[in-house]
């Protein structure tokens, strides 16, 4: 895989409908690239690729290492490369689209990928229960989520920004992971705060998406639902 080209397996549309029985493995994911996000079989989870290893960061802020045979239905990933460092302050989670317009503002019809490593003073992340039956739309598992707070921790936010005009064709998204940096503890960042932290930027002008052949993503309606991605992505 080319540097900071953006491979994805399935489309954000398809997981709203709640198509998320089977997909990808977690060892083949892990050959696309060195970092990424996703989620697992039946939304169980949120998913972090980080230096080359697949988590899955479960309810109530755990952790733990992928199997390789995991099934993963949709997942985003690149080979990092940044194309700028820079130090940076959060003073709430719109300071992440404000870095990115600083490192390139004429980006806005290109994806973007970011890491960002440091102290963060405050962070609430969500995580995503699991479906309670087949076909659960994600609008309706984000009502059940698992929030948790951490103050004053070190670890890692993986994040993509998706150009507008593209999220109606399903791909990609405005995406952020955490993870802290011993391992235990991580989920979807919905607020953020730091003083100073580091923040690797690059732009991606490649995607690649590699489809389901699955009939429950044949029938699937992939109708765009911008409300329900907004609330499900905070």
């Amino acid at each position: 895989m080319e540097d900071n080209h953006i491979y994805q397996y399935s489309l954000l549309n398809a997981l709203m409908d709640g198509v998320c029985e089977t997909g990808i493995t977690a060892s083949k994911f892990a050959q696309k690239g060195n970092q990424g996000l996703g989620t697992f079989s039946r939304m169980n989870g949120e998913l972090l690729f980080l230096d080359g290893t697949v988590y899955q960061l479960q309810a109530e802020g755990n952790v733990r290492e992928a199997s390789p045979d995991d099934q993963i239905p949709f997942a985003v990933s690149t080979k990092f490369v940044p194309q700028q460092t820079t130090k940076v302050e959060f003073k709430d989670k719109n300071d992440v689209d404000r870095a990115l317009d600083g490192f390139n503002d004429h980006a806005k019809n290109l994806f973007m990928t970011y890491r960002i490593n440091g102290k963060f003073e405050y962070l609430k992340c969500r995580t995503v229960r699991g479906q309670e039956y087949k076909g659960q739309p994600l609008s309706e598992l984000s009502q059940k989520q698992s929030v948790e707070v951490y103050e004053n921790v070190e670890g890692t936010i993986i994040g993509f920004r998706t150009p507008k005009n593209w999220q109606g064709f399903g791909v990609a998204g405005e995406h952020l992971h955490f993870m802290q940096g011993d391992r235990k503890a991580g989920g979807h960042v919905l607020e953020v705060r730091a003083k100073e932290v580091e923040m690797q930027m690059a732009v991606a002008s490649n995607v690649h998406v590699e489809l389901p052949t699955t009939e429950d993503f044949n029938a699937a309606s992939l109708v765009t639902d911008d409300e329900g991605v907004k609330k499900a992505e905070g």
